[in-house]
């Protein structure tokens, strides 16, 4: 069993879909303190040729709060607003047809959490994609919100019978390789790598939210894109 375990983020960059796939299970950190200004509600879309944020409003946002517990901010002006940046940047894209039907079902998902409406986005994409990794949510299970840091990370692994555990290269300075050895479970870091792709006539804008990729790229390509990365 090879798990990874990481907060939820609203239609992430595709190095979160590399670590997603290269793991069998991916539990979803979201008994956590949210973050403001992070990648949660979050990320960039390709608009005349540059990197363009867009972010999900949300109510009453704080670091006291769990990721959980933060709701959506009410009304559908947001949405529509989101779609309508989507539709204009992408709609000459050589997949709109067919990647824009899901990102409407994604949008208009009646989620109450910011964690709901993230999570259902991957699953949706994990559809489209075929990838088959199986999701959880931490809150739901594991009993452990006690624990911090990487003791937290060692008992979920611990608790799946997890021989690997997969972290973002971000996290080699929080995790001992040592310290998982002792309890036998390996410790890998993914370094992602981007191979460019065609974004119109423009000079390639990288590691943008995962709507660029699936716009630009066929899925068979993506494949291989999900594949290219480094286990240190």
């Amino acid at each position: 069993m090879t798990i990874a375990i990481m907060q939820p983020y609203f239609l992430p960059y595709l190095g979160y879909f590399q670590l997603i796939k290269a793991v069998d299970k991916f539990v979803i950190y979201d008994d956590v303190n949210f973050i403001n200004r992070g990648w949660i509600n979050r990320n960039n879309l390709l608009v005349g040729g540059q990197a363009h944020l867009f972010t999900v409003p949300l109510k009453e946002a704080s670091q006291n709060k769990l990721i959980r517990e933060i709701e959506l901010a009410e009304g559908d002006a947001w949405r529509k607003k989101l779609l309508k940046t989507i539709q204009q940047a992408y709609q000459k894209a050589p997949n709109y047809s067919t990647v824009f039907p899901i990102l409407e079902e994604i949008v208009h998902f009646n989620a109450q959490s910011i964690a709901e409406l993230a999570v259902y986005a991957l699953q949706k994409i994990n559809f489209h994609l075929g990838i088959s990794t199986e999701i959880i949510s931490s809150s739901t299970y594991y009993q452990n919100s006690s624990l911090k840091a990487q003791e937290r990370i060692l008992d979920i692994c611990r608790q799946e019978g997890a021989q690997t555990y997969i972290n973002p290269i971000g996290g080699m300075e929080l995790y001992n390789k040592s310290t998982f050895d002792e309890q036998k479970i390996q410790l890998y870091f993914i370094k992602s790598t981007l191979t460019p792709y065609p974004q119109f006539k423009n000079a390639f804008v990288p590691w943008l939210s995962i709507v660029d990729v699936l716009m630009f790229n066929e899925r068979a390509a993506i494949h291989q894109l999900l594949t290219a990365y480094e286990l240190i």
